[in-house]
């Protein structure tokens, strides 16, 4: 049995309405217990929960450092390939955009990959559009196999795949993978996701499912705030954990929490998601699920990730380019755009001064 079957029988509506019911005094109480559960999940997100927000900040602070220490993990996305088959209406690697799009050559992929190296970054995040024909298994095994002994990790964001490719590119060299539903809410993933493999909500929900039987050390999902009620989102991604990390137990899993920003021609989200509402999907993650990695996207501001850091986050990106090539310059359309452009060096710095040791390696080839 796959996520997906467990999904369908889940009537999340009702379940968010038991997290608008909460009041003041179950809050009062949540704050009074050292270990939390779901129900308690439904009530760290709802609106009574915010009048609160300061202390929990403080929970979740707590429970982060003490799993994780005084660390921050740092990593850098490289993408190989803009080309796409998919018609996803919020993405500049859209199918239907009129746009320069680029694959990169072996040449290219080294020139990035030696300039990223040269910076200083050891933790990789390699991402294509999903376009098998352009950029399929065989391309993203030789990058992979091209540039692994430079990089102590190297993770995926790619075109979802079935269990034997996956293990074919972890024996290349993949460590992690990063998959985001976009959205759990069925309606409105087809509204945004028109055509392409893509739009298979089903084969896309399983493929955390594939990623673990494949063996994956780590894998990393989400959704992306924006396109749906963000209640309705954290309430099926925080089903989805506890369903992966139960079936799944020699795999870790992580959570990434990115709000759409500006977008590709001017695409506006029809939900908004407050500084404090993504302060309380983080907490909430945190308090629940205490061993999970969670990432803050460079979408956000410089602003927003110096303060929201401490609130559980254990990975950021830095110095992010969303075009492939974008390292040694390229004219070439993003994916989208990014709001945090400081460099390694700068955001190094920012968590030197809030106590944090950035960690550029925290896994070596030789554990493969």
């Amino acid at each position: 049995m796959s996520f997906s079957s467990i999904f369908k029988e889940l009537d999340i509506k009702s379940i968010k309405q038991q997290s608008l019911d909460t009041t003041s005094s179950e809050i009062s109480n949540i704050l009074n217990k050292e270990s939390w559960g779901m129900d308690d999940f439904l009530k760290l997100i709802s609106p009574a929960a915010e009048k609160n927000l300061e202390q929990i900040a403080r929970v979740s602070h707590n429970i982060t450092k003490q799993r994780f220490g005084n660390t921050m993990q740092i990593y850098i996305p490289m993408y190989l390939s803009s080309y796409c088959q998919n018609t996803c209406t919020y993405c500049g690697f859209n199918s239907k955009n009129i746009v320069k799009r680029t694959k990169l050559t072996k040449e290219e992929i080294q020139k990035e990959a030696s300039i990223i190296k040269q910076k200083g970054f050891k933790q990789l995040l390699i991402l294509t559009g999903e376009d098998s024909k352009q950029a399929g298994v065989d391309y993203i095994k030789e990058a992979i196999s091209q540039i692994s002994d430079d990089f102590c990790s190297i993770g995926l964001e790619i075109m979802p795949l079935e269990t034997g490719e996956y293990k074919t590119l972890i024996n290349a060299g993949a460590h992690y993978l990063t998959v985001y539903q976009e959205t759990y809410h069925p309606a409105s993933y087809r509204k945004y996701h028109i055509a392409g493999k893509k739009a298979n909500y089903d084969f896309r929900i399983d493929t955390p499912d594939r990623a673990g039987k494949a063996g994956f050390h780590i894998v990393n999902i989400g959704a992306l705030l924006g396109l749906y009620d963000w209640r309705y989102e954290a309430i099926a991604l925080a089903y989805h954990i506890q369903y992966l990390t139960k079936k799944y137990w020699k795999t870790k899993f992580a959570i990434s929490t990115p709000r759409i920003q500006d977008n590709f021609q001017n695409f506006v989200p029809e939900y908004q998601v407050s500084d404090v509402n993504l302060a309380q999907f983080i907490c909430a993650f945190r308090l629940v699920f205490n061993d999970i990695g969670i990432t803050l996207s460079t979408r956000e501001s410089e602003s927003i990730r110096n303060n929201m850091i401490k609130l559980g986050i254990t990975a950021i990106s830095a110095e992010s380019h969303t075009a492939p090539g974008g390292y040694a310059g390229t004219d070439k359309e993003q994916q989208f755009a990014t709001a945090d452009n400081r460099n390694m060096q700068e955001i190094a710095t920012m968590l030197n001064k809030q106590g944090y040791e950035p960690v550029m390696k925290d896994w070596d080839t030789a554990f493969k």
